[in-house]
């Protein structure tokens, strides 16, 4: 097993416990009250999107992940998605360690 699929298999837990926030705007406004301690944005949403995230990420202190196509993230949350916020600190610091060692 990848340490991408351990990332996606993780991504589904928090789903389940209720950890997550996603989508532009609940994110946005997670990150501007800082709920989320992990937003990820996936690879392939569009470079505006990436860039705005990125800045308000760095603006607020949060970090941040470009990882995974959007098909990946929206098939371990179950929903169609591109912007997921994780706002528990268990879950976004071993999603960061398993993506640092990809």
């Amino acid at each position: 097993m990848t340490n991408k699929d351990k990332f996606l298999n993780l991504l589904g837990l928090a789903t389940k416990a209720g950890k997550l926030i996603s989508g532009d705007e609940t994110t946005l406004k997670g990150v501007r009250s800082g709920k989320p301690k992990l937003v990820i944005v996936a690879t392939d949403a569009s470079e505006a999107t990436i860039k705005k995230f990125r800045d308000k990420c760095d603006y607020y202190e949060t970090p941040i992940l470009v990882t995974c196509t959007k098909a990946e993230l929206s098939y371990a949350i179950g929903k169609s998605r591109a912007i997921i916020g994780v706002c528990d600190n268990g879950f976004s610091r071993k999603m960061s360690e398993l993506m640092k060692e990809e």
